[in-house]
């Protein structure tokens, strides 16, 4: 059973969400020749002040 664990900047829409979900459930699926109900996508968002870009939270750029 894959599973597929993705961090994500918080604040994107829940459709868009869904649509990651979706797309990497295909390219998992279409890569490793797995039955799309064996796959498992699990989507953190990650608060801006908790990610960091060169040096930088992401909250203050």
């Amino acid at each position: 059973m894959p599973i597929i664990n993705v961090q994500i900047m918080e604040g994107r829409p829940p459709e868009k969400v869904a649509e990651v979900i979706q797309n990497i459930t295909n390219t998992v699926s279409e890569t490793l020749n797995a039955p799309k109900e064996s796959i498992r996508v699990i989507v953190t968002e990650v608060p801006k002040t908790h990610w960091g870009i060169a040096g930088i939270p992401a909250s203050e750029r």
